[in-house]
């Protein structure tokens, strides 16, 4: 290699710039996502190498957005938090597996499926091949026309395609480095495949189980849920102070309770057994008001002495402590409400014949609202309530996705033991989660709560359409009832099948529902049933075992806090039962963006805002800018004025390098760090290699939001100081050796600032890259600090305290209120005696870029605790000719 003083200055363009080296005249960040992604897709640039060893793969399980009309700013702000890390792993030299999935099955679905065509599912219908939706849906959901479940499944899986299409579309203008041919949806065959086989192997351990119990049922959708998918919302109640007649005859018993309308479901009154206000009522009996039942009074450490009067009605079934409370105590069951949301028309057993037929005959069939009402005029009339309704707010549980309040009904499902009532279980799934590495680390104590906190199995069956279907038949004995304890099950190698319109060995379809024949099972799979083997979906497993073998378990899991409990622990269940381990080796949980009131921005709260605009208005980087700026874990304002920020970044990272590339920095360089001669330029490569061991750190450490801060701190000072401090070197007015080292440092810094941007800024980075290097930065190698060679450490402050003598300078000049080209005569520059050396050691690039004749550097000192001073200055300015 030539010395740097000797080497012959390049060939310069009459733009600056050397041979082969392309920059447009007016650079500009509008119409960069048009313009890459096509380009990287038809290069294959996030393409997943297949050949390459596990141990050089790193493997993500992408979370599968729910596909049920359109993605909002939040999942763009947490897909950016992992594209990050992919973008990072690929550049550091991993072959990395960024698959995309659609969750595309289940009630949010169905929902968007029902308002948008105007239908409603009845599966007793006939298939119609002809079939077509309305032109327009009603507007009230009574006149949705009726369709079979293969018309309506249909429908599913036309409006599911076309919203997918949609999303990728954003994805890929959102600037998401994923490997689009590893994409995956949740009710493909492949996936209907690995959920059933997963089941039946579930099935086949002992782990999946069916059994008829109470069950949280959602009275819109029909079908039941899970524990994980509840939320408690507040909601208007009243307390009504009810009053049981003893049988004995003594003092009436006064209970207090919001749902009077259960008063016909009462097994029992309960109170603690510590509580000496009815300790002598336990084993008596007393009457229910108005339908005159007799219930035993018993005893429980559940019920609450300070709550309302100390006694509660056990109710079949008003909540989960009803369950709990029927279960302990071997009550029995007297339900009035059925699955869809009304108490049921026939009149129970126990009220026929006695003081309350006649009111049934009233609220048989009505809803919950309208029986309550009608329940407690009747308490009024007869006496039986003591003053009026005591007005309260309360927590009411409700399924996540539904509107209104959740009952308990008694229902057969399917259930996949999760440690909730196996306490060896439990500490094997606690045991997981300590083995996980979680960033930010205190998430994992949501895990632990929600573990801890389990009072029963998975229940993983929905009395639902468009999902998975269990893959299980029963016999019919010869008065046509299944035989539930005989099921027939498929071999895995016919999997998938849909038992309701295929049959089971030995059977044709005529013995559909015949006594002696066979019956399918009606239920389809929770869609978390099948989201929680994503990692074996997206790997390939069973299917493609070179693929798995290279994938899993996985590196990643990305993911929202608030699932937690749903997606995360599911997985590690499904992982668990059927492997002996984790799924992944980490997980990155991003926050929740708030709006500007600081609530979370959600679908049901319709405070959520739709992206495209977002990124047509702002720029794709600038958008990710915003994103990326928070940390895992952590909520996150949504802030337009942080976007316009990110595109201004962006926007100075095309005009400075283009400013830089003016310099005569030729093609493919990747410079010479020996030809950095100058302190100010070797001050720019040390902290330069300072900030690309911190950016490093930072990414291993999954903290993004560092990693980005520090780079752009240095990129500012980088523009702000030392471009402005090198424009006269830089063109050879002090020779060629100087002029080298400029170019050399300019090359060497640009380099490797758009390596550490390309992670945030992809667009942008990969615009510049484009101008003056082959391939793509997006596989460049992540820098290291060998690329920087060697620079004299002395040197370090010599940029910054040369930034502050030119500041100060300039200011002199603005006080004055003349142009910054005007020329100083003399000036004088005052501070600390550090800085004022450091500064010195620039002397000449700072004369240049002052325009100062001389500098004299003034020593000012600092007393022992005080603060060190800014470099001030003073100066006579020119006389203007």
């Amino acid at each position: 290699m030539s010395d740097a003083s000797t080497a012959p200055a390049p060939q310069h363009r009459p733009d600056g710039t050397a041979a082969g080296v392309s920059v447009p005249d007016r650079p500009t960040v509008d119409g960069l996502e048009q313009r890459w992604a096509p380009a990287w897709e038809e290069a294959g640039t996030y393409a997943f190498d297949r050949t390459a060893e596990r141990a050089d793969v790193y493997s993500i399980d992408t979370p599968p957005p729910t596909v049920s009309g359109s993605l909002h700013v939040g999942h763009v702000f947490s897909y950016t938090h992992t594209d990050v890390v992919a973008r990072f792993q690929r550049m550091r030299g991993k072959s990395v597996f960024y698959p995309m999935g659609w969750d595309d099955n289940g009630l949010p679905t169905e929902r968007r499926v029902q308002n948008y065509f105007g239908v409603r599912c009845d599966p007793s219908l006939p298939h119609d091949p002809s079939f077509t939706p309305p032109e327009k849906a009603p507007k009230n959901d009574r006149d949705f026309v009726q369709v079979s479940r293969r018309n309506f499944v249909e429908l599913c899986e036309r409006l599911t395609a076309e919203d997918e299409q949609v999303f990728e579309s954003l994805w890929r203008r959102l600037g998401l480095s994923v490997d689009w041919t590893h994409t995956y949806s949740t009710i493909s065959g492949d996936s209907r495949a690995a959920a059933q086989r997963a089941f039946l192997r579930n099935l086949a351990r002992g782990e999946a189980y069916a059994a008829e119990a109470p069950t949280l049922w959602d009275t819109t959708f029909r079908t039941a849920v899970a524990q994980a998918e509840l939320e408690d919302r507040e909601r208007e109640g009243a307390y009504h102070r009810v009053a049981f007649e003893r049988t004995d005859g003594g003092e009436p018993v006064f209970i207090e309770t919001t749902r009077p309308v259960l008063i016909p479901a009462v097994v029992a009154l309960v109170a603690h057994p510590d509580d000496e206000r009815y300790q002598p009522l336990f084993g008596s009996t007393v009457r229910s008001p108005l339908f005159g039942v007799e219930v035993p009074v018993v005893a429980h450490r559940l019920a609450e002495p300070d709550k309302g009067s100390g006694i509660a009605m056990i109710c079949t079934f008003g909540d989960t402590t009803d369950v709990t409370w029927w279960r302990e105590l071997q009550l029995p069951t007297r339900a009035v409400i059925g699955w869809d949301g009304r108490l049921v028309r026939e009149t129970p057993e126990w009220i026929a014949g006695g003081p309350g037929e006649e009111l049934w005959a009233e609220i048989g069939g009505a809803t919950v609202h309208t029986a309550q009402e009608k329940v407690v005029a009747a308490l009024r009339e007869s006496g039986a309530m003591v003053g009026e309704p005591k007005k309260i707010t309360h927590p009411v549980k409700f399924y996540e996705k539904g509107d209104r309040p959740l009952e308990i009904v008694t229902t057969r499902q399917w259930y996949l033991r999760n440690g909730g009532r196996d306490e060896q279980l439990r500490e094997q799934l606690l045991a997981r989660g300590a083995q996980l590495t979680w960033y930010p680390e205190h998430m994992k104590h949501r895990y632990d709560h929600w573990v801890s906190g389990l009072n029963g199995d998975w229940l993983i069956s929905r009395q639902r359409f468009f999902g998975v279907p269990f893959p299980v038949w029963y016999p019919l004995d010869a008065d046509g009832a299944p035989r539930y304890d005989a099921p027939i099950l498929p071999a895995e190698s016919a999997l998938p099948v849909d038992p309701a319109s295929e049959t089971p060995p030995g059977y044709d379809e005529s013995q559909r529902g015949a006594p002696g024949g066979f019956s399918a099972d009606p239920d389809v799979m929770d869609t978390w049933a099948t989201s929680s083997l994503t990692p074996q979906i997206a790997g390939g497993w069973e299917r493609d075992p070179d693929l798995y073998g290279r994938v899993f378990p996985m590196d990643l899991r990305p993911q929202g806090q608030d699932i937690i409990r749903t997606w995360l622990f599911s997985t590690v269940v499904r992982s668990h039962l059927e492997t002996g381990g984790l799924p992944w080796s980490r997980t990155a949980l991003s926050g929740w963006i708030l709006d500007p009131d600081r609530k979370k921005m959600s679908k049901s709260k319709g405070n959520v805002v739709t992206p495209l605009a977002l990124l047509e208005e702002h720029g794709s980087d600038a958008v990710r800018y915003w994103a990326a700026s928070s940390r895992l874990g952590t909520d996150a304002t949504f802030d337009t004025g942080q976007m316009k920020v990110g595109r201004r970044l962006a926007m100075k990272l095309l005009n400075a390098s283009k400013f830089v590339l003016g310099l005569g920095v030729e093609r493919g360089t990747a410079a010479d760090p020996a030809a950095v001669t100058e302190a100010v330029d070797a001050s720019v490569l040390v902290q330069l290699a300072a900030v690309v061991r911190q950016a490093t750190d930072a990414f291993e450490r999954y903290d993004h939001a560092t990693a980005l801060d520090v780079t752009e701190k240095f990129f500012w000072t980088f523009c702000d100081d030392w471009v402005e401090l090198v424009k006269d070197r830089a063109y050879g007015t002090r020779g060629e050796a100087p002029a080298a080292s400029a170019r050399a440092t300019a090359a060497l810094a640009l380099r490797t600032l758009l390596r550490l941007f390309a992670p945030f800024l992809p667009f942008a980075a990969e615009e510049v890259w484009s101008w003056w290097q082959d391939g793509s930065v997006h596989t460049a190698s992540w820098p290291t600090t060998d690329e920087l060679g060697a620079p004299d450490g002395t040197a370090t402050g010599v940029l910054g305290a040369a930034g502050q003598a030119l500041s100060a300078l300039r200011k002199v000049k603005s006080e004055a209120k003349v142009s910054q080209k005007t020329p100083l005569t003399a000036a004088t520059v005052s501070g600390p005696a550090g800085v004022i050396a450091d500064a010195a050691r620039a002397e000449a690039d700072v004369l240049a870029a002052s325009r100062a004749a001389s500098i004299t550097w003034q020593e000012v000192p600092v007393a022992a605790g005080e603060q060190a001073p800014v470099l001030t200055a003073k100066a006579e300015i020119a006389e203007q000719g």
